[in-house]
């Protein structure tokens, strides 16, 4: 797991060609203006999600984790808090393979994310996002989607 300002996004960039691909979208779209939904990058390799959401209660936020994709999860605008935790031995309470998600069952570190960070979640780290930080806050952020 990864947390940093996107002014340094090409430390993590060089990783792969296609977070090279998720970092360029990011900081190359006009992400103020872009709408919600689903924006396609490099076909199912990497691809865009913008969502725009309230932050809620830590308790009616789900603990999640990917098996075939890296998550870049981008705040475009607002502050959340995000959970995190290891994979180790959580106990699975729901998984869809097809839409590449399980949610656990489980206990998180919270991080605080604002507006210009972003977070690196690998198949191995759990996260808990949406959390608000406080009070309420209105949040738009883009998950990018980079296919292992």
């Amino acid at each position: 797991m990864v947390i940093d300002k996107i002014e340094n996004y090409r430390l993590y960039s060089k990783l792969t060609k296609r977070l090279a691909k998720g970092f360029e979208f990011i900081t190359e779209t006009d992400l103020v203006s872009i709408e919600s939904g689903k924006h396609q990058i490099d076909n199912d390799d990497v691809f865009a999600i913008v969502q725009e959401y309230d932050t809620k209660e830590e308790k009616d936020c789900v603990l999640e984790g990917h098996h075939k994709y890296i998550d870049i999860q981008y705040v475009i605008k607002g502050v959340e808090l995000m959970g995190f935790a290891p994979l180790t031995n959580q106990v699975s309470v729901e998984e869809n393979l097809e839409k590449d998600y399980t949610f656990y069952n489980g206990e998180t570190s919270m991080i605080r994310v604002e507006e210009g960070m972003f977070t690196l979640f690998f198949p191995e780290d759990l996260h808990r996002p949406c959390v608000k930080a406080g009070q309420i806050s209105k949040v738009k952020k883009v998950v990018v989607k980079v296919k292992i």
